[in-house]
């Protein structure tokens, strides 16, 4: 099995540890995507609309063959419209293109709006994408960051802010208060939203999740709380991911093969 450097809060190596067998996984980012199109698409909600929109009203079909009202073998007469006094032709009623008209393709609860995808195939996807965190975190070698157990334990914002600079991150983070609206302030084209670029994984929450939850760019969650769209938000994999040295030794425990299927309940087969 191949080694990684285990780092101090300075940035610093500290010792090695033996890295499980899934960082020696493919990376497949088709893999990934569609893993993450499945896992996104369990939170839709089916829509449907009300069956009789459009349709509640008195208007009649003007100008039918074999009749003999007003407006007979007229092209437009041939609708529904609003029977008015005098023989008077009303406005057009119930078809989509006319005013408070029932909608032309409505939504319906029938819908297939699921992705599905095998659990065995969801964790290859999960394996590809831990693999991924591995390559993008060197340019040399394909190794994780992984950083000592003392990160779980940090709960102030400005002392994970400063382990954070000390491995030369200080381009993907910010400060959470610059990329907030303010009230009644709207949003220029040229403000940039801030996105997910630095993932903390831990073995255990002890204060860290809090700590990092203010910092902008940056997501902590547990190692039994990784998905697919954690590991590669929108379908690409996160620019660096940060493994506890407890949480990369219980990656092969947490995340086998039963453990996933119970984790991929949600994913339809």
């Amino acid at each position: 099995m191949a080694q990684a450097d285990v780092l101090s809060l300075e940035g610093k190596a500290d010792h090695q540890i033996e890295l499980p067998y899934v960082f020696d996984k493919e990376a497949k980012d088709w893999l990934i995507r569609r893993a993450v199109i499945a896992e996104s698409s369990q939170n839709l909600q089916p829509q449907g609309h009300y069956l009789l929109a459009g349709m509640q009203t008195t208007a009649a079909y003007y100008g039918a063959m074999m009749s003999y009202r007003t407006g007979r073998h007229m092209g437009k007469a041939i609708r529904p419209r609003e029977k008015l006094g005098g023989g008077v032709q009303g406005k057009v009623k119930r078809i989509p293109s006319a005013v408070k008209g029932k909608r032309a393709h409505p939504h319906v609860i029938e819908k297939r709006l699921n992705e599905y995808m095998g659990k065995s195939e969801y964790l290859h996807a999960m394996e590809s994408a831990i693999a991924a965190t591995s390559r993008l975190n060197s340019k040399d070698k394909k190794m994780p960051l992984v950083m000592i157990n003392e990160i779980e334990s940090i709960k102030k914002t400005k002392e994970m802010v400063k382990v954070l600079k000390s491995l030369s991150l200080d381009g993907l983070i910010g400060n959470a208060a610059a990329g907030k609206n303010r009230k009644g302030i709207r949003r220029s084209s040229k403000q940039r939203i801030s996105k997910q670029s630095v993932l903390l994984i831990l073995n255990e929450d002890k204060g860290a999740i809090e700590a990092a939850r203010n910092i902008r760019g940056v997501k902590a969650c547990t190692i039994k709380e990784i998905s697919a769209n954690k590991l590669a938000p929108g379908g690409s994999p996160i620019k660096v991911a940060i493994w506890s040295e407890d949480a990369v030794k219980n990656i092969a425990s947490v995340i086998s093969k039963a453990e996933m299927k119970k984790a991929a309940k949600t994913i339809k087969v």
